[in-house]
């Protein structure tokens, strides 16, 4: 019979859920499994497969720091070596076998009777004493309702799910969206497309981007010389933390504006163009993008900057706010994810059968962006208050991974039954970020982002330095949880773990 009750269960096999089972497994949390809807890992780097896809952090510091990897052809990893690294770190630390594919979590609800999560899959039924939520807020694509799309006789489809199958050569195309992704993937097919229409409802900063090759003779240094590489990761580590120090005061941001407007003068000579390229807004307040081929791939005389957001598809036209129309044979969304109404908080509920959602109510909040008041025993990765805009989500992740271990190894050694954020360690913690938010660039910079949710609440910026995050986020600190001693012990509860 296929073992259904675990003492721990990970939700997503991306790059948190892996390091979440790397961590508790080398902690002694035998009893765990990994389970993943799709049928092969990766998560995001499995499912963004569009043309240029690559990360924008440096490629030392965009990896856990227990796998460092001397093998990146590239200083900014592209896709496919990032999911190379993700299959091949699972594989090395045992988490491989661990991970059921096929099997999509639809609901988990925790039944405090039993001290057990209740999960309904795709699969059939699992149990486990702790639910670990790695899925993530760059999952699910966001698609805006426009009035017309589902008539559209053409093709459409959004970056993250690239139609490879599309032969976009010859074809009118509107790209709507100007985020991370298209400035990645409009590069790449203006050179085929017959004309390129771009719907831009906000102009972005776009710096230029310190790609390059690493050589074969660098990368047998970094193999054969690993304190290399920890030296590498620690000098981008401070680049970015010294990028990071003007996202809390943006009056030093205003300085590096000067770098994105000269890339761009440098690039768009037209000067109607250039006004259209260039943003109103502080560097930093959007997400800050990088690119050496964006602009000039909007100079071709194939392509066309509509400053305006799309209103409605009539036909095969798209109408924008402004009143301009593009007829076209297909419509690329470069319209991001759903950060802030992750699916996951629709499908996991409280003893009550009240979902994370129902708590919310549209403005996510966690205690260190890990533990949820009135779910005991779980733990999200990625969650709310923990985003940056300079440096790697690899950071954010260990610090959340020591705090779940942490918390995780002993709530099974002491059998705790339980472990729940109390209320006022969750207050009080939210209402510091959110205190702090007002002297970030992500809140007087002028925008509108996707940092802030349906309520006007940033939910998803961290306004201290990342010191303090891996600090702070990384302490399990007891006396903030209300802990539930199990009625009954026993070593089939312990997971692989012997008792204290």
């Amino acid at each position: 019979m296929e073992q259904r009750d675990f003492a721990v269960l990970v939700v997503g096999a991306g790059a948190s859920g892996l390091g979440a089972a790397v961590r508790l497994g080398q902690a002694g949390v035998d009893d765990l499994a990994v389970l993943e809807k799709a049928s092969e890992l990766g998560g995001t780097w499995r499912d963004n497969t569009y043309p240029g896809c690559a990360c924008d952090v440096p490629s030392a510091l965009y990896s856990y720091s227990f796998a460092p990897n001397p093998e990146w052809t590239r200083a900014f990893a592209g896709q496919a070596e990032i999911k190379a690294y993700l299959r091949e770190t699972a594989s090395r630390f045992g988490v491989t076998p661990k991970i059921r594919y096929g099997v999509e979590v639809t609901r988990a609800q925790w039944n405090a009777r039993a001290a057990r999560w209740e999960l309904e899959t795709s699969r059939g039924p699992y149990t486990a004493r702790i639910l670990v939520a790695g899925t993530g807020p760059w999952h699910e694509p966001l698609i805006p309702d426009l009035p017309g799309l589902g008539t559209f006789p053409g093709e459409v489809f959004h970056s993250a799910r690239w139609n490879h199958g599309y032969d976009l050569a010859g074809k009118r195309v509107a790209v709507i969206g100007t985020g991370a992704s298209a400035v990645q993937f409009v590069p790449e097919i203006v050179p085929d497309v017959e004309r390129l229409h771009l719907f831009q409802r906000t102009a972005q900063w776009v710096l230029p981007k310190p790609d390059h090759h690493v050589p074969g003779v660098e990368r047998v240094l970094l193999r054969r010389f690993p304190l290399l590489q920890n030296a590498l990761r620690r000098v981008e580590y401070g680049a970015m933390e010294t990028l990071g120090f003007g996202f809390r005061h943006p009056w030093l941001l205003r300085q590096v504006q000067r770098l994105g407007l000269a890339h761009l003068r440098l690039a768009v000579r037209d000067p109607l163009l250039r006004r259209k390229l260039t943003p109103d807004y502080t560097l930093g307040c959007k997400r800050l993008l990088m690119s050496n081929t964006y602009y000039r791939a909007l100079t071709k005389s194939t392509v066309d900057v509509h400053t305006t957001a799309v209103s409605s598809v009539s036909g095969n036209r798209v109408v924008g706010a402004d009143g301009s129309v593009a007829e076209v044979d297909a419509i690329i969304f470069g319209t991001g994810f759903h950060i802030l109404d992750m699916p996951v908080s629709a499908r996991v509920f409280d003893g009550d059968g009240r979902s994370l959602d129902d708590h919310w109510k549209g403005s996510p909040s966690a205690y260190r962006g890990t533990t949820v008041v009135g779910f005991p025993n779980l733990y999200l990765l990625l969650g709310p208050s923990l985003g940056t805009g300079h440096t790697s989500a690899f950071m954010i992740l260990e610090a959340q991974l020591r705090h779940t271990v942490a918390a995780v190894t002993r709530t099974l050694r002491s059998d705790w039954a339980s472990v729940s954020v109390r209320p006022e360690a969750q207050a009080t913690f939210n209402a510091e970020v959110q205190a702090a938010l007002p002297g970030t660039v992500y809140q007087s910079g002028g925008c509108s982002s996707y940092y802030t949710d349906v309520n006007g609440r940033n939910s998803f910026s961290w306004p201290f330095s990342t010191s303090r995050l891996r600090s702070q986020v990384g302490s399990f600190e007891e006396a903030d949880y209300e802990i539930t001693p199990a009625q009954v012990t026993g070593r089939e509860c312990l997971g692989g773990l012997e008792p204290s």
